[in-house]
């Protein structure tokens, strides 16, 4: 729920953020490549894939999608997804067509830092005579994240269809995929006539409170501007994170426990924890409210992050959710503290990290976190376009593994 406490206490004073690479264009995600941590793809709004090796950006694009999207405001190139099938080559990107609707496509890489064009092939919605694009009625609220959870299936976050306060009120509605959060298995032949099955154990399939589509993991979502999992990897509890951008007062982070499907956020009915729109009845009930909002006087759209899970930020950072304000361009953290008994987890202690985090030059606007494979943290600065780490000053650096002497 809302938290007051916005100071920097000593203990987490010691941020700082070091370039990893800059001389990017609105970007808006970035992923480490899973086959070589030396190498991050860095998406772009204007539908270019960027790479940068070892800190140097290349002059040649992994993947060019500018003529297929079409660009600006909240649309675009949005995000990019590698299969944890690594063998595969296979990659998925999300973005808005030239008509302005979602597709989600599935490619391959011809080399390690090149992608094929050719292989593009448009996930089909409902069926092999489906459209190969989710209908976008309006320009905003696209959503855009991609991301494969734990399970291996891959999540994509469906914003509500976009104007103000969902008019026709698609977020409720269980005949639409706006709105919500999809989970489909893409681990699929090339020549599959969809690109996707449903897990059997989606929470609409066949079954569930109301009967919706079954690629719907949840309800009730306005504008998930990026989530996240922890990373049981790394001791995490599974769990997906979510930042939702709010209408006209509250921004919200939604939790939900490992494979607890099903849940109704409450979009538009609920804005945060707060009756919106009650003209029309939720699709279904309960109605599950954030684990933490904050107002318009202190941000006007958040930036969803992930949970720390990494060690050289310090041990008091382990378990702490950093997320952002777009607008404000702001940074914080917060606790989770996690119910072993129900798996639902609390906030507190949030901690804002802007004033530390700028240290080193302005802190622009923030479009998306990411992490690398050992779990440290990293900022997307859409405004300045630079990919930066997250450092602790206060952390001595870790001891280099696997020295060998070199013959001069």
């Amino acid at each position: 729920m809302a938290l007051a406490v916005l100071t920097t206490p000593d203990l987490y004073g010691q941020l700082r953020t070091r370039v990893e690479v800059s001389g990017f264009r609105t970007p808006v995600a970035a992923v480490q490549d899973p086959t070589n941590p030396g190498v991050w793809f860095v998406v772009q709004q204007d539908g270019h894939i960027r790479v940068a090796q070892n800190g140097n950006l290349l002059a040649r694009d992994f993947l060019d999608l500018s003529a297929a999207i079409v660009s600006g405001g909240e649309q675009g190139l949005l995000g990019m997804a590698f299969s944890p099938d690594t063998a595969s080559g296979r990659f998925f990107v999300n973005f808005t067509n030239r008509s302005g609707h979602t597709v989600v496509a599935r490619f391959r890489r011809a080399e390690p830092l090149v992608a094929d064009p050719a292989s593009r092939f448009d996930l089909r919605w409902g069926g092999p005579s489906g459209d190969a694009f989710i209908a976008q009625p309006f320009a905003n609220h696209n959503g855009g994240n991609l991301v494969f959870g734990p399970d291996g299936f891959l999540y994509i976050g469906m914003g509500d269809g976009g104007s103000g306060n969902d008019p026709a009120h698609r977020a409720q509605n269980p005949a639409e995929l706006l709105g919500k959060m999809l989970r489909v298995d893409v681990n699929v032949p090339d020549g599959h006539a969809t690109g996707y099955v449903v897990p059997a154990d989606n929470p609409f399939f066949n079954r569930g409170p109301v009967a919706a589509r079954a690629e719907i993991w949840s309800f009730g979502l306005r504008n998930p501007w990026r989530y996240s999992f922890d990373d049981p990897r790394r001791g995490g509890t599974g769990a997906l994170v979510i930042g939702d951008v709010g209408q006209n007062q509250w921004e919200e982070v939604d939790y939900e426990p490992a494979g607890r499907g099903g849940r109704n956020y409450g979009w538009r009915n609920r804005e945060g924890a707060h009756d919106n729109v009650t003209s029309s009845p939720p699709a279904y009930t309960p109605l599950v409210d954030p684990i933490h909002e904050y107002n318009h006087t202190v941000g006007q759209s958040i930036t969803g992050g992930v949970v720390y899970r990494g060690t050289q930020l310090g041990p008091s950072f382990q378990g702490r959710y950093f997320f952002a304000d777009f607008i404000q361009a702001r940074v914080w953290s917060l606790m989770l503290t996690v119910n072993p008994a129900t798996r639902e987890a609390t906030a507190s202690n949030v901690v804002e990290h802007t004033a530390d985090l700028s240290a080193g030059g302005t802190l622009g606007n923030v479009s998306s976190f990411a992490v690398d494979a050992q779990g440290e943290v990293y900022v997307v600065d859409y405004s300045t376009g630079r990919l930066l780490r997250v450092m602790n000053l206060s952390t001595p650096p870790s001891t280099p593994t696997n020295l060998r002497i070199v013959p001069r």
